[in-house]
């Protein structure tokens, strides 16, 4: 199933980039609550990774003949989306040492690439669903590409950075380069 491919996409990606004590696949907290991953920071600060997202709407969308099908789906796809969100801010756990954001995996680009350009649906309600999640639920959604550019603004803030006073700082500056990376795409999709 694509749930298993997105963790499967995942680890991948974080056995290319981190030595292997620097992140743990399949993280148990205290009440048996299991994340796909965490990255193991400096001063014992963890942060949790999800990946489970099933694409089968969305690829049901993206292949719909009409367009009132196509609405409902994205409508799940929405859905599906806002659930994923909210499943993955229960894994932002501060009192068990994670840091107060989590990131959201989609093993995706197009998904995460249509979400963030909203040239999916109409109006920015697309948008609307990042700034929930990051807002509101203090959950960064990130693609293959992009997570990597994420989790080096993170390494690399927590380096320079005392993580008590700073992780406030660090999710700013984490946000900015979400916008940044949105601004790029649009850019490029013009070119």
């Amino acid at each position: 199933s694509d749930l298993v491919f997105g963790e499967f996409y995942l680890e991948s990606v974080l056995e290319n980039v981190l030595p292997p004590n620097q992140y743990q696949m399949q993280y148990g907290f205290k009440d048996g609550l299991i994340v796909d991953a965490v990255v193991l920071l400096d001063k014992g600060k963890i942060l949790p990774i999800d990946s489970k997202f099933s694409l089968e709407n969305y690829n049901r969308m993206v292949n719909a003949a009409d367009k009132a099908q196509r609405d409902a789906l994205l409508t799940k796809v929405k859905a599906d989306l806002k659930g994923r969100i909210d499943e993955t801010a229960k894994y932002i756990r501060p009192s068990e040492g994670t840091m107060d954001f989590a990131f959201m995996f989609i093993p995706s680009e197009s998904l995460y690439y249509d979400l963030l350009i909203s040239n999916v649906g109409s109006g920015s309600s697309s948008r609307d669903l990042i700034e929930y999640a990051f807002r509101d639920k203090h959950v960064i959604i990130t693609s293959p590409t992009s997570f990597m550019a994420y989790l080096q603004t993170v390494l690399q803030g927590l380096r320079s950075l005392q993580i008590e006073e700073q992780a406030k700082d660090i999710q700013v500056r984490v946000g900015q380069l979400g916008t940044h990376i949105a601004k790029y795409d649009e850019y490029m999709k013009k070119l």
